[in-house]
């Protein structure tokens, strides 16, 4: 434990916090990288060599192979994280408008905060829901103009998306990291996994691929290296030491900062109602890395009461009831 007690724990929380909050940072690069230096109507082969590569670089660095069951853990949660993920995005992002793609894509802590109850055993807290909405709702205002259109595909292939990398989150968190094993080889489990689904869905869905030219070059290698392996060993590493919850909720700062790149190198305008979602999207943010209030029931208080030292005469026993869980 970090000295300094709990000032010293909050200190390394608020570290580890701001770590993993440079990886959905970065990720919202992804917009402008790829309208501005990749080839239009491949975003597969995007996905793809943001994945595979960036895990076998993460596999050379590290020389460390899931072993065991981590075998087919590693596949699940790179299909569930990576491999479907990505696709499902490209859909809603291409038959969608890009600001209700983004928000459907927020309602990502929505989904932790309910799975949390079904898969971790955690109990329902209206404070992550509460948050949680009011998060989607000031992405909402940043990102969809007067004229979005739905589209019931990309509305379903957003939601799914969301879904998808909710659950892969919390299976992350309730499965953890092997014993000696660094969140760079981690993750490059995860992006290899996800990479190797992503290779004939690439192709049998796109063809061959695109010329690479040298901005295009520039751009697969900052959404590799840097929005791949870099980001993701940083976003794992927060999943595993932080609550699932605090860090489901720092995804919102994705579609934040796509929407602040579009303004100053798309000169892309933002109003008062964006500012608005601003601050409300930024409010949800700094809530969910707040520990939820606790009600305590009078069993509650009853329980603490009867555990309470009445006498010196015996020592403290406890009972199965008093067991954490």
């Amino acid at each position: 434990m970090p000295s300094g007690g709990a000032g010293g724990v909050r200190h390394g929380n608020l570290s580890r916090t701001a770590l993993t909050a440079l990886a959905p940072s970065v990720w919202g690069t992804t917009y402008v990288v790829t309208t501005e230096l990749l080839p239009q109507g491949h975003p597969l082969f995007a996905g793809f060599l943001r994945a595979l590569p960036a895990g076998l670089i993460g596999l050379a660095i590290t020389r460390t192979l899931p072993r065991g069951t981590w075998w087919g853990k590693a596949a699940v949660l790179g299909v569930l994280n990576i491999g479907l993920f990505l696709p499902l995005l490209f859909i809603a992002a291409e038959r969608l408008p890009g600001g209700v793609a983004a928000t459907l894509a927020a309602a990502q802590p929505l989904v932790v905060a309910v799975l949390a109850v079904t898969v971790l055993h955690e109990r329902l807290s209206l404070w992550r829901l509460l948050w949680g909405v009011t998060g989607v709702a000031g992405v909402g205002l940043v990102v969809i103009g007067p004229n979005a259109a739905l589209d019931t595909v990309g509305v379903v292939a957003g939601l799914a998306g969301a879904v998808t990398m909710a659950l892969g989150v919390t299976l992350t968190k309730r499965w953890g990291r092997p014993a000696g094993v660094g969140a760079t080889a981690f993750a490059g489990w995860q992006l290899t996994a996800g990479g190797l689904f992503l290779l004939p869905v690439t192709f049998l869905a796109e063809g061959s691929p695109p010329a690479i030219d040298g901005s295009a070059a520039l751009g697969y290698l900052w959404l590799g290296l840097v929005g791949g392996l870099i980001t993701y060993a940083l976003w794992f590493q927060g999943i595993t030491t932080l609550p699932v919850a605090s860090v489901a909720v720092l995804a919102l700062l994705s579609p934040l900062v796509a929407a602040v790149l579009g303004a100053i190198v798309l000169d892309q305008t933002l109003g008062p109602i964006q500012l608005v979602g601003f601050a409300l999207s930024l409010a949800a943010i700094v809530a969910g890395q707040l520990p939820p209030r606790t009600r305590h029931t009078p069993r509650d208080r009853r329980d603490r009461h009867t555990r309470s030292p009445r006498s010196h005469d015996a020592p403290a026993t406890r009972t199965p009831e008093g067991t954490p869980q």
